[in-house]
């Protein structure tokens, strides 16, 4: 008995020792704040019982819950996405990034890097250290850049990414941003954004290639669809988490992809988060021809050069021929999509999904 008690007595030492550490630390502060305001968000003022005098970790998590009182969920939620967003801010998730003007001249862009060089006008998706996430910034310059592509003397356009990622899909940093007239009006602008960018593919008049460097999500996925050619690295890979977020498929991909792979599949991508290797979705259409790692580049590049030298009139009057047979049609579907996202952006679902995201890259 007396073992079992010096046992007791060390592990409940053990405990305090971790409990002190935890508390001290300021990193596992801000991480209990954001677990209690997430809690409070999603679940309203603590209702739980208080764990026992030894269970000192969820001890702690539970008094900061408790801490908050009867502040509303939707003040929870407004704090939440301040706090998220300030985190964002101090680790570099600014989409600053430093100004790159285009080889001859045109505009200049905080978030891409565009180029023109042997007929080629190469847009390049450049913030690497977020793995080329896309804010409402970069979707306002990628539409100009593609503006710009289309009037140059350029014979296709080329996307890409820097860094070892092709591009992560939307920043979700971007709904820790509510405007002025709230969650509604966030919703609003960002359908009204999207759409636009979207129009900017179907509209686009030269061919459009996509050199898929990397991982692939979300919207730097869905307008694959929308793409004339798409070469990828054996390393890449294509990921479509919507339902995982609480929200639904855009980019035209609720029309393309199973016109393109077939209902099943595509169905197993945009409702059921399926993720394709290079090769799985090389055999299923989406991607044309799939390249060693080593020799991507290379390889890749040979080949556009080639292309390059072909008429550019004939390159562009076949694609805007081959575009106009379902133009009106794409032109509903993203609409559709838009207008359907818009509610799922104000839904409950949407917004826990994210906040789990959120509370799981900072759980204690």
């Amino acid at each position: 008995q007396l073992h079992a008690w010096c046992a007791t007595v060390e592990q409940f030492e053990q405990a305090k020792s971790k409990l002190s550490a935890l508390k001290k630390d300021p990193g596992n502060e801000v991480k209990l704040k954001i677990y209690a305001l997430f809690k409070q968000a999603s679940q309203g003022p603590c209702n739980t019982p208080k764990p026992g005098m030894l269970d000192f970790v969820n001890k702690v998590k539970w008094d900061a819950w408790k801490s908050l009182g009867s502040i509303s969920q939707d003040e929870a939620r407004e704090q939440y996405c301040n706090l998220i967003g300030s985190l964002v801010e101090a680790e570099g998730g600014s989409s600053a990034q430093v100004a790159a003007a285009p080889v001859g001249g045109g505009a200049t862009y905080e978030t891409l890097l565009v180029s023109t060089d042997d007929d080629i006008t190469t847009i390049k998706l450049n913030r690497p250290a977020k793995k080329n996430a896309i804010t409402p910034e970069m979707y306002n310059e990628i539409i100009a850049a593609l503006e710009q592509a289309a009037k140059d003397e350029s014979k296709f356009a080329v996307f890409t990414g820097a860094g070892d990622f092709y591009c992560s899909g939307n920043d979700l940093s971007t709904f820790t941003k509510v405007p002025e007239g709230g969650v509604q009006e966030m919703a609003r602008q960002g359908a009204e954004l999207l759409r636009k960018y979207v129009r900017a593919y179907i509209d686009f008049p030269k061919p459009l290639v996509a050199v898929v460097n990397g991982p692939a999500v979300g919207i730097a996925v869905t307008v694959l669809g929308l793409c004339d050619l798409i070469y990828a690295t054996e390393r890449a890979t294509f990921h479509t988490p919507f339902t995982q977020l609480g929200q639904s498929a855009e980019g035209c991909s609720s029309y393309t992809f199973p016109r393109i792979m077939g209902p099943n599949k595509a169905s197993e991508m945009l409702l059921f988060n399926k993720k394709l290797s290079a090769r799985q979705a090389c055999e299923l259409g989406l991607v044309t021809e799939v390249f060693p790692d080593s020799s991507f580049q290379s390889e890749v590049w040979t080949r556009l050069k080639a292309y390059a030298r072909l008429p550019p009139q004939t390159l562009a009057l076949s694609k805007q021929l081959v575009r106009s047979v379902e133009k009106e049609r794409l032109y509903a579907v993203n609409d559709a999509e838009v207008e359907r996202l818009m509610e799922r952006w104000t839904s409950e679902e949407c917004f826990s999904a994210v906040m789990s995201f959120f509370q799981a890259k900072a759980k204690l």
